[in-house]
């Protein structure tokens, strides 16, 4: 990690959250009490900032400064809200469409996934607070820069982001294996949103229950997953097929 990418010690990271830097998560000493901490709480929720409580070594790991305690991770890129996002792009006449991923921690993952967003012309990538991976260098390089043309939604939680979606007018669509629908056969030429899990345990049961439907990528080899990049690159790519085939029918 870069120096550049974090901000240490209590009042340094309370004036940064003051003065609207841009904080990907707060990590916190577990036993860390006290009026200044309480403060820094308060302000982290008031500012909508992730914390997390960790143990004194996770934030030793990263530095051994006077850190009091208290480390914060700052976002290489600007948060957008899906709340303002999804308006805007239907004023604009925007046919939506927007990759949501469900507790992707891959840095490696996601920046590749992030790169074919923008080549695909994905419209945003939608990632929760908690369990998903931080948006800092390693994810913009990773990405080869994708992540400073694309908007990245950062919501309270996955399901509550779908639910969203779904109640401004858009298909919820979930990559998974276990899907008896292949990934080809629905309508994506309207708006959209693919739904990727996370690498090990695939999309949560509480956002599958959310989704309208669930679409599998056939495979014919032995080891019966895809890497989640590459199977999100297959999903976006279909999407472009049948955009790019239906405006052909109309000319």
């Amino acid at each position: 990690m870069e120096p550049t990418d974090y901000i240490f010690g209590i009042r340094a990271v309370a004036e940064a959250i003051e003065a609207g830097k841009e904080i990907d998560k707060i990590f916190i000493k577990k036993d860390l009490n006290g009026s200044l901490a309480t403060e820094l709480l308060a302000l982290a929720k008031e500012n909508k900032v992730p914390v997390q409580r960790v143990p004194l070594e996770r934030i030793n790991r990263i530095t051994r400064k006077n850190h009091q305690g208290v480390l914060a991770m700052l976002s290489a890129v600007t948060y957008h809200r899906l709340e303002h996002l999804v308006p805007m792009l239907y004023e604009e006449g925007m046919l939506p469409f927007i990759v949501v991923l469900d507790g992707i921690t891959d840095v490696r993952n996601f920046g590749a996934i992030a790169r074919t967003c923008e080549c695909a012309g994905a419209d945003a990538i939608v990632i929760p607070e908690r369990g998903s991976v931080s948006v800092g260098g390693d994810a913009v390089k990773t990405s080869a820069g994708a992540l400073l043309h694309l908007p990245v939604c950062r919501e309270r939680s996955t399901a509550q982001a779908v639910k969203f979606l779904k109640d401004n007018g858009y298909m919820v669509v979930a990559a998974s294996e276990k899907a008896d629908i292949n990934y080809t056969q629905p309508d994506y030429t309207k708006p959209v949103a693919i739904v990727m899990g996370a690498e090990d345990t695939g999309i949560s049961p509480q956002v599958l229950r959310l989704c309208d439907t669930f679409v599998s990528i056939p495979q014919m080899g032995h080891i019966g997953s895809l890497n989640v990049s590459v199977a999100a690159g297959v999903m976006m790519y279909e999407v472009v097929r049948q955009r790019l085939q239906s405006n052909m029918e109309v000319i």
